[in-house]
C-alpha cells in the first residue's frame, strides 16, 4: 500500500495531494494496527455475559481490565455470552462473530443443555460443530467444562460431565475443567437464584479464566 500511496502523492497536485495522501496513510496505519491486534471472543451463555452484573463485573470485562492493567497492550476481547443460549445456538452466533476476525475462542457453552435435561449426544454435536467452524476459519479454541448438579440422576451428570474432555482430547484443545470452579455451589459467592456467580464470584472465575488464558496469549 505504501507504494500506492507514493505513487499517488506524484501524480496528484496540491491540496488534493496532501489530503488524499493523509487519508490513505491513516487507512494504512489503521489497517495494521487491525493486523497486530490479538482478538479473545468469549462465546458462551448467561454466565459469560455476566447475568445480574454490571457490564464492567462480568468474567470477560475483569479480564480486560486486568489485561490492560498489567500492560499486555494489544489483546482485543469480546464478550459473546448470551443469556438463555444453549449449545445449538453456538455455530450460527460464531459464523456471526467471525467478521470480528476473533484469533482464540474461549467456548462457554452447554450449561443451559443440562439445566434443561437436554440430549447429551446432541449438545455434544452442537458444540463439535462450532469448534470445527472455528477451527477451518483459522481460529484457535479454547473449551471450558461444565458440571450439573447431581439431582439430574448420576447417568445423566456423568455423561454430560464426560463430553467436555471428550471434545477437548478428539480436537487437540486446551480444557479448564470447570468454568464455576470455587463458586458453584458456595451462598455468598452466588446470586439468589444460586446459578449465576455475583460481583465476588464473578472476580474468581475471571482469575480462574485467567490464568488458564494467559498461555494461550501472545507475549
Amino acid at each position: 500500500m505504501y507504494s500506492y500511496t507514493r505513487r499517488l502523492h506524484q501524480q496528484l497536485p496540491g491540496f488534493t495531494n496532501r489530503l488524499l495522501l493523509a487519508v490513505l496513510l491513516l487507512l494504512d496505519t489503521s489497517f495494521a494496527s487491525a493486523q497486530d491486534e490479538f482478538t479473545v471472543l468469549f462465546l458462551g451463555d448467561s454466565l459469560t455475559e455476566g447475568l445480574g452484573l454490571e457490564e464492567s463485573e462480568s468474567f470477560p470485562s475483569l479480564i480486560d481490565q486486568r489485561l490492560k492493567a498489567e500492560g499486555k497492550a494489544g489483546i482485543r476481547i469480546i464478550n459473546g455470552g448470551v443469556s438463555g443460549s444453549t449449545s445449538a445456538s453456538g455455530l450460527s452466533r460464531l459464523q456471526w462473530f467471525i467478521r470480528s476476525r476473533p484469533d482464540l475462542m474461549v467456548l462457554s457453552l452447554g450449561a443451559n443443555d443440562g439445566l434443561r435435561g437436554l440430549d447429551v449426544a446432541e449438545m455434544k454435536a452442537n458444540i463439535a460443530r462450532t469448534i470445527e467452524f472455528a477451527q477451518a476459519n483459522g481460529v484457535e479454541v479454547a473449551l471450558t467444562g461444565m458440571l450439573i448438579p447431581p439431582n439430574y440422576g448420576p447417568e445423566y451428570t456423568q455423561a454430560f460431565a464426560q463430553v467436555f474432555p471428550d471434545l477437548a482430547a478428539q480436537y487437540n484443545l486446551p480444557l479448564m475443567p470447570f468454568l464455576l470452579e470455587d463458586v458453584a455451589a458456595v451462598t455468598e459467592l452466588n446470586q439468589g437464584d444460586g446459578i449465576h456467580p455475583n460481583a465476588e464470584g464473578a472476580k474468581i472465575v475471571a482469575e480462574n479464566v485467567y490464568e488458564f488464558l494467559l498461555p494461550l496469549l501472545p507475549e
